[in-house]
């Protein structure tokens, strides 16, 4: 105050000052989510997006051969290739939530332009083959259902996933995935209760691993085709919907907190319903001795052994499975194009709309283009076995350095839980990517 309790120029500096900080106080304060016991259910989504790649048409396909081939002998794989993709897709929302960036967008920001664009253009590469299955399954479900050509069945899903994409907001889309993935575990529940399940001998199996004679392909196509390259560029992305300011470290820990707890559950959702698929076929197709290694050959099958409505229930929950992860599969696109640019994923920037429609588009021209859908999945797996490394391999060098991830990089142990599950995973891509190429 000046002499006659007016404020002096300095005064009013100092008072300007106090109050924006009052105010910045305040818009913190209000943008601080209040961590309750029910808070929990506000981060329920951005893992059930990524889940649906863990019961993409592709997993379908490994499930039913290892049930119909080997019994419940192999559920125990399913376990293992749950507490892997855990540990590697919370690493990747890991970074998007420490820094702000998704894996696309911090490659660019802390690596060589040269070595950057190549991880990124082999991962748009991998999106594309990665939609050409998904695409592929979702067709293949609705000849099963309607009879329809693979080719126009291929068109009309590319046709709902890029209006999906284009038309509807984000939470609007994760809400129809969450309804899918629902959906795709009750038909599973269905199916359940239509066989005879041995549920001591399926709890023994889940956690004790065996190799049975001529099991080994079939357990490299599940372990190693579990962890998909665009899932891990996508949970980076998706997770910062759920941001409120990243100058707040106590924010940044309980989201990552409750990140861990989302991505738990859905992966365990995911755990159940592949589990589901390899119960159900064991307990049809193995106790009949009848092995069976394509989707179409299994709804056949299941037909005069449980009935019409269970084929049908198959059907389309094969169906709800393509084109969830044809939705996944396009945002991946997008996002990982978005990225190159230094951009975040946002449907109504002309960036991430580029990436998808090259993320689409490809896939759709692949299918219509080949003779054999059976070899259009082949070529598609072999792909994705060859740029997995170097997504981990990305993911792996941006989460272990501390110029980028600050005080939240990650700890020795767990770049050694990190490193060690990454060489697993390349391990049995590359085993399985040979075994297909001699195949």
């Amino acid at each position: 105050m000046c002499g006659h309790g007016v404020l002096c120029p300095f005064s009013k500096i100092e008072a300007n000052s106090v109050i924006a900080k009052r105010i910045q106080g305040w818009f913190r304060d209000h943008q601080r989510p209040h961590f309750t016991g029910l808070e929990i259910l506000k981060y329920i989504g951005p893992g059930m997006l990524v889940t649906v790649g863990f019961i993409d048409p592709g997993n379908w396909a490994a499930n039913v051969a290892a049930g119909a081939g080997f019994g419940y002998s192999l559920l125990w794989m399913v376990t293992l290739s749950t507490l892997m993709l855990i540990v590697l897709q919370h690493n990747a929302a890991h970074l998007g939530i420490a820094t702000g960036l998704c894996l696309s967008e911090a490659a660019v920001k802390h690596m060589r332009p040269a070595t950057s664009r190549t991880l990124l253009g082999s991962a748009m590469i991998a999106a594309v083959a990665t939609a050409l299955a998904e695409l592929l399954g979702a067709a293949i479900a609705l000849n099963m259902l309607f009879g329809l050509p693979i080719w126009l069945g291929t068109l009309l899903t590319t046709a709902f996933v890029a209006w999906m994409l284009y038309s509807n907001a984000y939470r609007r889309i994760e809400k129809i995935i969450i309804a899918f993935v629902s959906l795709i575990g009750l038909s599973f529940i269905y199916e359940l209760t239509l066989v005879k399940i041995p549920w001591g001998e399926a709890a023994v199996a889940w956690v004790t691993p065996s190799f049975p004679h001529g099991s080994i392909p079939i357990i490299m196509s599940v372990l190693g085709a579990v962890v998909m390259p665009h899932n891990l560029f996508l949970h980076s992305e998706i997770i910062q919907s759920r941001q409120w300011n990243l100058q707040d470290k106590d924010v940044i820990k309980h989201q990552l907190r409750f990140e861990f707890a989302d991505t738990l559950f859905s992966m365990l959702i995911g755990w159940g319903i592949n589990s589901a698929m390899i119960l159900v076929a064991a307990a049809t197709f193995f106790v009949q001795g009848t092995n069976v290694d394509q989707l179409e050959q299994a709804q056949l099958m299941l037909r005069p052994i449980l009935g019409d409505a269970a084929a049908v229930v198959f059907a389309l929950a094969l169906l709800m499975a393509g084109l969830s992860s044809s939705v996944t599969a396009g945002m991946a696109g997008g996002s990982i194009f978005a990225g190159i640019f230094s951009e975040p994923f946002d449907i109504k920037d002309p960036h991430s709309r580029l990436g998808v429609g090259l993320t689409l588009v490809p896939a759709a021209l692949c299918i219509l283009l080949i003779t054999s859908p059976f070899q259009g999945l082949v070529v598609s797996q072999i792909l994705l076995s060859i740029q997995l490394p170097l997504t981990i391999y990305l993911q792996f060098r941006l989460t272990a350095s501390r110029a980028v991830m600050g005080e939240f990089v990650n700890s020795a142990w767990h770049n050694i839980v990190l490193g060690a599950i990454s060489v697993v995973v390349v391990g049995l891509n590359m085993l399985l990517l040979w075994d297909t190429l001699l195949g």
